[in-house]
This record gives C-alpha cells, sequence and structure tokens, in this order.
C-alpha cells in the first residue's frame, strides 16, 4: 500500500489534522497500538501508525 494510500485510510478513520490523539495501548511486542482518536479506539500497526504526525501535549 502507498503512502498516499494509507493516508487517506488513516483521514477516513478519523485522523484528521487538529484532531487530539493519545496512545491507549501497546502489544507486548510493539506491534499493534492502540490509539484513541475522534471518540474511539482505533488500531494500527507500527507501519500505519508511523505515517501519523503529531505534536506532544503536555
Amino acid at each position: 500500500m502507498s503512502s498516499e494510500e494509507i493516508n487517506l485510510k488513516l483521514m477516513e478513520m478519523g485522523c484528521l489534522p487538529g484532531e487530539p490523539i493519545s496512545v491507549e495501548q501497546v502489544a507486548p511486542l510493539g506491534d499493534p497500538v492502540s490509539v484513541q482518536v475522534s471518540g474511539y479506539r482505533l488500531s494500527l500497526r507500527l507501519d500505519e501508525a508511523k505515517h501519523i504526525l503529531v505534536d506532544i501535549i503536555d
């Protein structure tokens, strides 16, 4: 899957610019991860999650 396809898929799942996102759980071996975004939990593989750019807020 190309980067553009992954980015479109993430946007369709609610990962939009400016949308708060938080990591909720990480699998024992580190893949997949569960994130909270747009009011629901989303499970992503690391190769998908690496396409999400974030600003860390304290």
